[in-house]
């Protein structure tokens, strides 16, 4: 088991990087929204800033959480607590059901968990980071505050019990989910019969483009990380007919020092006096009046 668990943190280094240089060159050579292609030093600045975002979570999780996690997978593991070690020892669950159960129950929880960062303001403080980039690319995928990262890395421990995860299967886990959410970020765009059938089974980006609309309705739709079907299932899903009426960022968010690196670590502690900063749950049901904006479900 120790080889197979280096084999696949190996695996998982190697697709994060190899997904992250294959979709830079795919925005590069066929950008969705043409942020960047006359301006080579503002893509470089902002993707050395999300991307050094990411690094310090990485470090974080790497320095503190791995560990942790391996203690609690083994502790529940030993002890034979947690909802797939039961039904193993009632139903000599093979492996492969094993796994498949511990990535399905891990995805269900990221669909609830980013539901709670979005309702609950004090955690959407910290979320907001992500939102506020308003120019979504692949490496918007690693823009996320440290803070929402030591809190979503704390309550996976109480996860990992309660599901009864082996270390193994956090990894293959998170190695599929984060290509699919590398993926889902890029600025880039599929012919529209090949996003409609991968959005059956998986986040497209048509799909999560519109969770990163600044209309607050659209921001609060389309939750789920690596499976689409939790979205159906919520409730919660939701399209915009044409995606390039589509504005990203957050109202209030809009200023040089907000997009900095120093504004995104203190941004949890700025107030803004807005409905998005405030989760207000009492917005308009009505579509934004931008010409060609429209928004439908599935």
């Amino acid at each position: 088991m120790p080889a197979l668990l280096d084999a696949l943190q190996q695996t998982q280094t190697i697709a994060m990087l190899a997904g992250l240089a294959a979709l830079m060159l795919w925005e590069h050579a066929h950008p969705f929204f043409d942020y960047f292609r006359k301006a080579p030093k503002e893509r470089g600045v902002h993707a050395l800033r999300n991307l050094l975002l990411g690094g310090l979570n990485a470090g974080v999780i790497s320095l503190v959480f791995v560990g942790l996690w391996g203690a609690a997978a083994l502790w529940a593991d030993q002890q034979g607590i947690g909802l797939l070690h039961w039904a193993e020892a009632a139903a000599g669950l093979p492996t492969w059901a094993h796994a498949l159960g511990a990535v399905l129950l891990l995805d269900f929880w990221m669909y609830v968990w980013h539901r709670i960062n979005h309702v609950i303001p004090f955690f959407w403080r910290f979320h907001r980071v992500h939102h506020h980039d308003p120019k979504m690319d692949v490496t918007t995928a690693s823009r996320f505050h440290v803070g929402e990262i030591i809190l979503s890395s704390l309550l996976r421990l109480g996860v990992i019990v309660l599901v009864g995860v082996h270390l193994w299967e956090l990894v293959l886990y998170e190695t599929a989910m984060f290509a699919v959410v590398q993926f889902h970020h890029a600025n880039i765009a599929l012919p529209a019969g090949l996003d409609r059938t991968l959005r059956a089974i998986i986040v497209t980006p048509n799909m999560h483009k519109v969770h990163h609309s600044r209309w607050q309705p659209e921001t609060d739709s389309n939750y789920s990380s690596l499976f689409s079907f939790w979205d159906r299932l919520g409730r919660t899903f939701r399209l915009r007919e044409d995606p390039s009426t589509l504005e990203f960022g957050l109202d209030g968010w809009d200023a040089p020092e907000d997009q900095r690196f120093a504004g995104l670590l203190w941004a949890p502690l700025k107030t803004v006096d807005s409905d998005e900063d405030l989760r207000s749950k009492t917005v308009s049901v009505e579509s934004p009046s931008r010409e060609g904006d429209s928004a439908r479900t599935e």
